[in-house]
């Protein structure tokens, strides 16, 4: 419900028509993900939650019911003349409706089809449904997120936001990006295979190899790194600031502002590797010199210093950040009941071909009889007979 969609609105941003299919009636069911939802232009409740309008811009709506099989006649008319079908349901769901990738294929052999599953089209767990989650515990994200066990407030945290389902629709809108200049030189579609769980694994990056090098699995360590120190934050006398050591030349730096060189000096900290090796005790020192001056004073003076360092931000404070205003990250587009609704621009910025926000999320079913009509050629007539079936 999140991946695929995620997938779609990057392709959207990027200037590719995206039609949404929809169950008539209820729709996309992260349109129910509410409360908060979305106000209509007197301040009411829509039937939309803020949810679903993170993940849906610049989509048409198309509701088709491919329970009938007037509807998946449609839905195969659809994948006849598109570019690209993106789907997002459990292992084989869509082969039930005739849907399936060698179903449309036959029909259009320049398809891309791309299937997001929990799990992927092989293996033993193909068929399981796949919730972000428990992809998130299953795929090793909770065992390195979170304070120690021992530690106040221990124990496995999964991330603030559903991070296997954002980047298995990253690499989705990569993988399918990749197939299209593919066909352009071959002339051929294909079938992309994305799952959570592979994608949540991807995610883990250096855990990964860090196991492989050292045969045990990374553990949970809170705001510090692995393989860094100092990269973590520190209590001033009124506040969190991180503190983001990523070389020695910085730690030096940021020492010599600090007004304490010899902890640069000190055969100790003196490398990144010692201050692995050394991070209790590095941190109790650092610990005491940070106590010393306020979270401003601290911004400020490392700012100064070139250190990079940085303020724990609520989300209302992240937009009122002069950089974030700057680079016109929260933006307005118009949506159909709300009227302006604020949205999050895409953070692909491209000198020749800049991003075009067309439209807001859809209402649903918003371009059902425009679509019918432009790409599939029905006349009135047909229309009013779908509807009265119930196909749309």
């Amino acid at each position: 419900m999140l991946a695929g969609p995620w997938a779609s609105q990057n392709l959207a941003d990027l200037g590719a028509e995206v039609i949404k299919v929809e169950r008539p009636g209820s729709g996309d069911d992260s349109r129910a993900f509410g409360p908060p939802w979305i106000k209509d232009r007197e301040g009411r409740d829509t039937k939309d939650s803020a949810y679903f309008t993170s993940a849906n811009r610049g989509k048409k709506s198309l509701t088709l019911n491919i329970a009938l099989a007037e509807g998946q006649a449609i839905a195969r008319e659809l994948a006849a003349k598109c570019d690209v079908l993106l789907e997002n349901y459990k292992y084989s769901d869509l082969a039930r409706y005739g849907l399936g990738y060698d179903d449309v294929h036959q029909l259009n052999p320049r398809l891309v089809y791309c299937s997001v599953t929990g799990f992927g089209q092989t293996g033993p767990y193909l068929e399981r449904p796949g919730y972000d989650f428990m992809i998130q515990g299953m795929g090793g994200m909770m065992s390195v997120t979170g304070e120690p066990d021992a530690a106040p407030g221990g124990g496995p945290q999964r991330a603030g936001v559903p991070i296997a389902d954002i980047i298995t629709g990253m690499y989705a809108s990569i993988a399918i990006c990749a197939a299209l200049a593919h066909r352009e030189r071959s002339g051929k579609g294909q079938h992309l295979d994305l799952a959570l769980l592979d994608s949540q694994i991807a995610l883990l990056a250096y855990q990964n190899t860090n196991y492989f090098a050292t045969g045990k699995p990374p553990r949970r360590i809170g705001n510090l790194h692995p393989n860094i120190v100092p990269y973590q934050p520190f209590r001033a006398a009124d506040g969190d600031v991180i503190l983001a050591c990523g070389n020695d030349n910085l730690y030096r730096k940021f020492c010599e502002a600090a007004g304490c060189p010899e902890l640069a000096r000190d055969p100790r900290f003196a490398t990144n590797g010692k201050r692995v090796e050394n991070r209790v005790e590095l941190t109790r020192l650092l610990g005491e010199v940070f106590r010393k001056r306020s979270k401003r004073e601290w911004l400020e003076l490392l700012e100064a210093a070139g250190v990079p360092n940085g303020p724990i931000n609520d989300v209302a404070q992240v937009f009122e950040e002069p950089q974030v205003k700057a680079r016109g990250v929260r933006l307005e587009l118009e949506h159909a009941a709300a009227g302006a609704l604020p949205s999050v621009a895409s953070p692909m910025r491209f000198s020749e071909t800049p991003i075009e926000y067309r439209r807001g999320p859809p209402v649903l079913g918003e371009h059902t009889e425009e679509v019918l009509r432009g790409l599939l050629g029905k006349n009135e007539g047909d229309i009013a007979r779908l509807r009265s079936t119930g196909v749309i």
